[in-house]
C-alpha cells in the first residue's frame, strides 16, 4: 500500500532553536499512529509542522503527502490535499456560530465552485450531529465560548466530520476530558472512522488511556525531538508501567 504521509530526516528549529531532530515517519491509509512522549519532547511541535504553522522553520529532511512535497504549502492548501488538525485549545470566537463555522469549511474543501445550499447543509449538519449524538442547538452557539472541555473537543471532532480528511492530526485529544467525556468524543470518532475506513490517525497523546479507546496500528515514543522507539500497542502499556524514564 502506498504511503500517505513521508516524514524524511526532519529537522525543525524555532527562533534558531532545534526543536526536531531528524523524524522520520511513514503512515499508510487506514492507519492509526499514536505519538506518545513527555512534556517538552516535540509531541505537539511534529503537530504543527506537519500542518504549515509558520512559527516552526525546517532547517532539514522533507515533508510528503498524497505524493506531493509540503513543506512549503501554507496551511489552507495543505487542509484541501487532506490534512486536518484537532487543537489541544480551540480559540473562542464571538460572534461566529459552529454552524456558520462548519459550513465556510465544508465550502472551502468542497470542489463545486456553487456553494452548499443551507439546506443541503442542514442535512448534512444533522447527520454529522447524530453520528455524534450531540445536541442540534450545538450549532447556535458561538464557536467555543462557554464551551465545556468535552463541548470543545467533541466540535473539533464535528469539524472532523465535516472536513473528511485523509490524514487527521490529533493534538492530544485527551486532555482537559473526564472519564465520560473522553468516551463519549472517541466513540463519535471511532464511528468516523468506521464509515471512511481510509482516513489515516496520527494521535499525539501522555497518555494510555485513551489508546484503550482508540486503537493504534503503532506507537512511537518521542524524546528530546527524536522518535527512540516504535512498537505495537503494548508499548503504551509498558510506557504507562515504566515511564519515559525507562
Amino acid at each position: 500500500m502506498k504511503k500517505l504521509l513521508s516524514v524524511k530526516n526532519l529537522k525543525v528549529s524555532v527562533q534558531d532553536k532545534l526543536i526536531l531532530d531528524g523524524i522520520n515517519l511513514n503512515i499508510k491509509p487506514g492507519e492509526v499512529h499514536a505519538i506518545m512522549g513527555p512534556n517538552g519532547s516535540g509531541k505537539s511541535s511534529l503537530a504543527n509542522t506537519i500542518m504549515g504553522h509558520p512559527k516552526y522553520q525546517i532547517q532539514d529532511g522533507e515533508m510528503n503527502f498524497c505524493d506531493q512535497q509540503i513543506n512549503s504549502l501554507s496551511p489552507d492548501k495543505r487542509a484541501k490535499l487532506g490534512l486536518f488538525l484537532t487543537m489541544q485549545a480551540p480559540v473562542e470566537i464571538e460572534g461566529i456560530t459552529l454552524g456558520d463555522f462548519l459550513r465556510q469549511i465544508y465550502d472551502s474543501l468542497n470542489q463545486s465552485s456553487t456553494p452548499i445550499s443551507p439546506k443541503e447543509f442542514n442535512k448534512l449538519a444533522s447527520e454529522k450531529l447524530a453520528l455524534l449524538k450531540a445536541n442540534p442547538d450545538f450549532l447556535n452557539r458561538y464557536l467555543n465560548v462557554g464551551f465545556s472541555g468535552g463541548e470543545k473537543k467533541m466540535s473539533e471532532i464535528l469539524q472532523l466530520a465535516i472536513a473528511q480528511p485523509k490524514l487527521a492530526i490529533l493534538d492530544e485529544l485527551d486532555s482537559g476530558l473526564d472519564v465520560d467525556a473522553l468516551k463519549n468524543v472517541c466513540a463519535g470518532l471511532n464511528e468516523i472512522k468506521r464509515q471512511n475506513p481510509n482516513m489515516a490517525i496520527l494521535l499525539i497523546t501522555h497518555y494510555q488511556r485513551i489508546l484503550d479507546y482508540i486503537e493504534p496500528n503503532f506507537v512511537h515514543v518521542l524524546q528530546n525531538g527524536k522518535i527512540i522507539r516504535s512498537g505495537d500497542k503494548t508499548l503504551a502499556t509498558t510506557l504507562e508501567k515504566e515511564g519515559y524514564k525507562a
